[in-house]
Parts: structure tokens; C-alpha cells; sequence
């Protein structure tokens, strides 16, 4: 217990450093007049930032611009997040619907989402749900995958001493598929939830009245440094805490399964 809480210091400390010498380095370089006119230093940004949580930026202010793109960002993942396992498992574990299912899975599977928007702009519009749809394919493709290897992975000699007990494939399904696939479909998720805030942030800077993305791209049209940086620093915080939630959930959901950090 010791040596854990031990290490864990060590790695705060660590960041603690890393972010401290980031900070250093881009002061140094605002302190540079020439790099100055194109770039404002870190407190300047974060005077900004702390601001912005006052101050609206167009109608809202940091804290509404901030649910609002999350909430666009829950809607499409967990969509994604519920399709995506029972497909994924449902793939792996039936052998018919995965010869049926798969290699249209392989050929869609590939495409970035960013090459999606056009069709999706003129399938669903310019409003809330192509941002839906958009974050739904950008976490869709990755949970799929995982949580289709994980069933594939499940151990051969359980299923069949299972089998040998009397246990149907809805059984097994239920009792020993799902459960063995958790770690895999956790990876997933983590993939996912990168990928669905990437899909959401884009498709705000395509077209948007609201929300983190249109910070950016407001500051971007206003020639506003301050504010762009802004935006990135938010998107940033949130993509690492919603990173570590779902790390949380991964920690809780495999504790028979940990990995040493």
C-alpha cells in the first residue's frame, strides 16, 4: 500500500514538473515581442479562461458552452456505446451474423469521420443531429471492434466445460461472453471517448452558435488568439477528464483484471 500511494506521488509530482517547465517555456517565448503579436502567454490565456466562466463569450458563458457540447457529446456516445457492444459481441459470438455482418463492418470501418460530414450534413441538416450522428460514428467504429475481439477472445476450455454442464449459446452468452469481454470493451470505450469528442469538436467548428468548438472557430473569424486558445485549453481538460472517468469505470468494472501502472 505504501509503495502504491508511493508511486502515485511520483507521477504527480512528475506532471506537476512537466506542466510547470510547458508553462516556463511558453512565457519565456511571449516575453519575444515577434512571437508575442501571434501568440499570448499562458497567463493571459488562463486570465481568460477564468473570466470566460463570467464574461459570456457571444450569448454564453465558459460553464453553458461547456455543457452544451458535453451534452452533445453524451447523446452520441452512449448510442454508440449501447449499439456498439451488442453488435460487436453479437458479431464475435454467432458465427452466422458475423459472416453476414463483418465484411460490411471491415469496409465501412475505415472511413474517418471527418469524411462522413458532407453526407451527414445532407442526410440529417445543419442542426443538433448531425452533431449526434457525427459523435455516434466517430466512438461507434472503435467499441464495435473491441468489444467484437473480446468475444472472440473468450477462453475455449470455459466454454466448453460450459457446454458440458448443459449451458445453451443464450446462456453462455449472458454468463460468460459478456463478462469475459469487459476488459476488451473497455479499451473500446477509451478509444471511443477520444474519438467522440474529436467528431463533436469538429462537427462544432463546421457549423455551430454554441459550444467549445465555436469558440475556437469565433476566435478563428476575429482574428481573437486569446480566445482560440481558450477554446483549445478547455477542449483539453475535458477530453483528459473524461479520459480518467472512463479509466475509473475500467478500474471498477476489472478489478479481477488489473494491469500494473
Amino acid at each position: 500500500m505504501l509503495e502504491r500511494k508511493a508511486k502515485m506521488w511520483q507521477k504527480i509530482a512528475a506532471a506537476a514538473v512537466s506542466f510547470a517547465l510547458l508553462i516556463l517555456i511558453w512565457q519565456l517565448a511571449a516575453m519575444n515581442p515577434q512571437f508575442s503579436q501571434v501568440m499570448p502567454g499562458p497567463f493571459a490565456v488562463l486570465q481568460k479562461f477564468f473570466v470566460s466562466f463570467v464574461e459570456p463569450i457571444g450569448k454564453n458563458v465558459m460553464l453553458q458552452h461547456m455543457l452544451i457540447t458535453l451534452s452533445r457529446w453524451a447523446a452520441g456516445f452512449i448510442a454508440a456505446t449501447i449499439l456498439g457492444i451488442a453488435l460487436g459481441l453479437t458479431m464475435g459470438w454467432y458465427r452466422g451474423f458475423e459472416a453476414f455482418m463483418r465484411p460490411l463492418f471491415e469496409l465501412v470501418r475505415p472511413i474517418p469521420t471527418l469524411a462522413w460530414i458532407p453526407l451527414v450534413i445532407l442526410w440529417c441538416g445543419i442542426g443538433e443531429l448531425a452533431k449526434y450522428v457525427l459523435v455516434f460514428i466517430g466512438a461507434f467504429m472503435s467499441i464495435v471492434q473491441n468489444a467484437y475481439h473480446g468475444a472472440k477472445s473468450v477462453d475455449r476450455t470455459i466454454v466448453n466445460a460450459a457446454r458440458m454442464l448443459g449451458c445453451n449459446d443464450r446462456q453462455m452468452f449472458f454468463t460468460i461472453v459478456i463478462p469475459a469481454s469487459v476488459p476488451a470493451i473497455s479499451a473500446g470505450l477509451q478509444i471511443g471517448v477520444a474519438s467522440a469528442w474529436s467528431s463533436v469538436v469538429a462537427a462544432e467548428l463546421v457549423r455551430s452558435s454554441s459550444g467549445v468548438g465555436w469558440i475556437v472557430v469565433t476566435g478563428q473569424q476575429n482574428n481573437n488568439m486569446t480566445q482560440i486558445l481558450v477554446g483549445i485549453l478547455v477542449i483539453a481538460v475535458i477530453g483528459l477528464l473524461l479520459a480518467l472517468l472512463i479509466r475509473r469505470v475500467e478500474d471498477v468494472l476489472c478489478r479481477w483484471n488489473k494491469r500494473g501502472r
